[in-house]
């Protein structure tokens, strides 16, 4: 994973972006790409006209993308990273586009990179955007890193899947082997009320083990409580500071309508989450 995209935007947790895409970047020895990001117009349209107007008429897409470059420059270089250009081979940071870039931009540009890292959506006007996330999980074909509105202080050493039987698991898992090979310990989590049809936890433990992964599996109960919350729970007791999770093995639109894991998990993870559709 030595390529990591970063579309920064003042938000809320834009420091705890930039502190989790770092802590990443420091596990592989990654190059860090910092995009300016801005809604695309029809969505901040049709979410508040006033705004779109005062954002047209008193900031550019080109001032927003130079506010953009300065805190990620300002970021890296306290941090002691250096420019790509100076030390190519090594833990580096560079800055692409001279205008901020919609979500669709954002998202397909991601196709490219080994994991795009964004801030957990929030429901404050301040916060992440949903439509961010929601467009780089469907669109990129590229996991996601949400980072928590607290910067992290650890990353990947203890990691939790939470293991539904899924497809979307599945490709979640795959995607986040260099991960995992990495950690010092990855615990399988099942949670037997909420699984689909597919293989154990357990014979995913077995395989993880042949591939060098320090992998064991671990059943817990869900009762009383909602998948996502259960998920959160459990990772929270077993010391995870890292949750591998597939995205929407519902419907998106169920989701949005009746709630599930992954709807409550983008709401409300206190730790960072690698999620992939």
């Amino acid at each position: 994973m030595k390529n990591v995209l970063v579309p920064v935007e003042t938000h809320s947790s834009i420091d705890s972006v930039l502190a989790t895409a770092l802590l990443f970047a420091r596990r592989f020895g990654s190059y860090v790409e910092g995009v300016p990001l801005g809604p695309d117009l029809p969505d901040l349209v049709a979410f508040d006209m006033p705004v779109s107007w005062t954002l047209a008429d008193q900031n550019t897409w080109r001032e927003l993308a130079e506010d953009g470059r300065k805190k990620f420059s300002a970021f890296m270089d306290t941090a002691g990273v250096a420019e790509h250009e100076k030390f190519p081979d090594q833990l580096s940071w560079g800055w692409a586009g001279e205008t901020a870039l919609g979500d669709s931009h954002v998202s397909s540009y991601a196709r490219i990179f080994d994991v795009t890292v964004l801030g957990r959506p929030g429901p404050e006007r301040g916060d992440a955007r949903m439509a961010t996330a929601e467009a780089t999980l469907f669109e990129s074909g590229r996991p996601v890193l949400l980072a928590p509105p607290n910067a992290p202080s650890i990353l990947g050493d203890t990691i939790l899947i939470a293991w539904n039987q899924s497809s979307e698991t599945a490709r979640a898992v795959a995607l986040a082997m260099p991960l995992l090979k990495l950690a010092r310990k990855v615990i399988i989590l099942s949670i037997p009320e909420r699984t689909v049809e597919g293989p154990t936890g357990e014979r995913l433990a077995h395989n993880l083990r042949a591939n060098g992964v320090p992998a064991e599996a671990v059943d817990r109960s869900g009762k009383g409580k909602s998948h996502g919350e259960a998920i959160l729970d459990h990772a929270s007791a077993l010391g995870a500071d890292l949750l591998v999770k597939g995205a929407y093995t519902q419907s998106r639109l169920r989701q949005m309508i009746f709630g599930g894991a992954t709807s409550y998990i983008l709401g409300r993870a206190a730790m960072p989450v690698l999620m992939a559709n």
